[in-house]
């Protein structure tokens, strides 16, 4: 098949809704509400395939800012795939974001050996855990809408290679989603944020200072779903997280290699106890 006639451009919004529902088809169990957030982020980042007019695949590719940028919704529907489309979106994505910035993904098992001729180097891996929801709200914990917006937005730059104000401001109001923060001498100490997907609710991110503060945001997320499977990705060189979700008797159902093609991001990985998402970083 003649690959030329493949035409890529940007998704419109609901477009990404059409992205989701891939997703969904892979299995990777995405956030219900997380379209908006994600488009928002960066309009023009989000691409899509078509031959005769047909949709048949999608990237991603979210410029933060001159310096960092990110990958993911690489997806090819199965019938279409290993007739060259795919490797053309991905020359699309990447051309997009250009050689300078530093481009982070999180890629699955299968594709790890690509993305490394295509320049990427494996950072850490980030291991999916599943349990299930029950938790107490603490006496430190705040509702994270009661911290000024742009203190919450400092805390985050510690844990992310750019600043993402326009993310944060969508992602900490989606539909029945809960944020919670704990504040020490007054400051943000640690936030959480929980969303519904598709498969229950999915924790991320989840920063912290410190394994006991990380703890008493965790339980605080869970008591939005009780009685409901929930999902948590965390670095696998983060041995206190991963003592956490022992704790808790979750069990690990997948894992992915975060990559990047220039350095790893210097960032405190003692204290991610949960990356925000796998598609946006």
């Amino acid at each position: 098949m003649n690959t030329d006639t493949l035409k890529i451009r940007p998704m419109s919004r609901l477009e990404v809704d059409l992205a989701i529902t891939w997703a969904k088809i892979e299995g990777w169990n995405p956030g219900i509400y997380d379209a908006e957030s994600f488009y928002q982020t960066d309009p023009q980042g989000f691409l899509l395939g078509e031959l005769n007019g047909e949709p048949i695949g999608c990237i991603s590719a979210v410029a933060y800012d001159q310096n960092f940028g990110f990958l993911g919704f690489y997806i090819v529907k199965p019938e279409y795939r290993g007739q060259g489309f795919g490797i053309k979106l991905w020359q699309a994505a990447m051309d997009y974001l250009g050689n300078n910035r530093n481009i982070g993904l999180d890629g699955v098992i299968a594709q790890q050996e690509n993305y490394k001729k295509s320049g990427f180097h494996i950072a850490y891996k980030h291991l999916r855990y599943q349990g299930m929801g029950s938790g107490v709200v603490s006496s430190d914990i705040v509702p994270l809408k009661t911290v000024p917006f742009q203190e919450l937005v400092a805390y985050d730059r510690q844990f992310f290679p750019s600043l993402r104000s326009q993310f944060l401001e969508n992602w900490l109001s989606l539909p029945d989603s809960a944020a919670w923060g704990v504040l020490k001498d007054g400051h943000l100490a640690g936030y959480g944020v929980i969303r519904p997907s598709e498969l229950g609710y999915r924790i991320g991110p989840l920063f912290a200072n410190n394994e006991e503060i990380a703890e008493e945001i965790f339980q605080a997320l869970l008591t939005k779903s009780i009685d409901s499977s929930v999902f948590i990705d965390i670095p696998d060189i983060n041995s206190q997280a991963i003592a956490l979700v022992q704790r808790h008797e979750m069990q690990p159902v997948f894992e992915a290699a975060r990559m990047y093609t220039k350095e790893t991001p210097d960032l405190p990985i003692n204290r991610i106890f949960g990356v925000t998402s796998l598609e946006l970083g």
